[in-house]
């Protein structure tokens, strides 16, 4: 039992990386822009993160270092993808590239880097309590600040009037430009956020997940946030769903290597991206349930007074 509970402590902490990048690329998405530079803005935002973390020991300065290094890139792409209505797939794919070209550049001097002794953070009370304690309620608070930003972004889109706007722009921008709404300028705020929301989720892999910088260390999450935003069927709560799921799936592999099972490494290590994979064939096999929910301008480029 105290093994499990380790296990679905590790789980809720793997999960909340991909399910802060993902709740950002979801929000990216519901205003009509594919950002396939989360990768590359997580590699970057984890190396500002760290060197703010070594340099100060607040992890909350470190997680404001790394959301602005990632919103200062999905700033550069919105502008390419936006104004100057460069191709949205290309344009992500470059800023992958460059981040992770810039964040091993950068990262030279903070490899054997050590940030100060860890917090150990605990609900009083309930932390205390056999078994439910130790997997639910000794996680750092951002564990719980994710749950409460998916609970927020979920009413800001179906309970409000500016997410409901936000909706609009990326089901049809041409109707919301009719209406007088800055559809550009909409969609700026939403790339902008959704890159400071993945910037967050990279700090929190080199300051809490992975307290160290090794080069490339995002390792594919960036990836397996952008297919998560398809697998919860742009739904924020699906996307905490499947985050859980995939951080699950990845914490197993040392889980099953603890407790002896004779299992090969490779394949151990290989099970996020199978399950990933797995996931996206069996929800592409109904594109009609896709079409449905997905927004209707996804990719698009729009043009004012076209």
């Amino acid at each position: 039992m105290d093994s499990f509970a380790l296990l679905l402590a590790a789980t809720l902490n793997a999960g909340t990386v991909l399910a802060i990048a993902g709740i950002g690329l979801l929000i990216n998405e519901r205003a009509g822009i594919i950002n396939l530079g989360a990768e590359g803005m997580m590699l970057v935002a984890a190396i500002a993160g760290f060197a703010t973390a070594v340099s100060t020991g607040n992890d909350w300065i470190a997680f404001g270092a790394g959301a602005l290094a990632g919103a200062l890139m999905a700033a550069a792409f919105g502008v390419l993808v936006i104004w100057l209505n460069t191709n949205q797939v290309a344009s992500g794919l470059a800023l992958s590239l460059f981040g992770a070209g810039f964040s091993a550049f950068v990262g030279i001097g903070f490899v054997q880097a050590k940030i100060g002794e860890r917090t150990q953070y605990a609900v009083p009370w309930l932390a205390d309590i056999p078994f439910i304690g130790p997997a639910f309620f000794r996680q750092h608070p951002m564990v719980y600040i994710t749950i409460a930003l998916v609970i927020g972004v979920a009413w800001f889109l179906y309970r409000s009037r500016a997410g409901l706007v936000l909706r609009a722009v990326g089901e049809s921008p041409e109707s919301a430009h009719a209406l007088g709404y800055p559809v550009r300028r909409i969609r700026m705020g939403a790339v902008i956020v959704g890159g400071a929301l993945c910037g967050v989720a990279g700090a929190y892999i080199s300051v809490i997940y992975t307290p160290l910088w090794v080069q490339g260390m995002v390792a594919g999450k960036g990836w397996i946030a952008l297919a998560l935003t398809t697998f919860a069927t742009w739904r924020p709560a699906r996307v905490l769903l499947g985050a859980y799921l995939f951080g699950g799936v990845t914490m197993l592999q040392f889980h099953l290597q603890s407790q002896g099972v004779d299992i090969p490494s490779q394949f151990l290590t290989m099970l996020p991206y199978l399950a990933t994979i797995v996931v996206l064939v069996l929800i592409s096999r109904n594109a009609g349930w896709i079409k449905a929910n997905m927004p209707a301008s996804l990719g698009k480029p729009f043009f004012p007074g076209s």
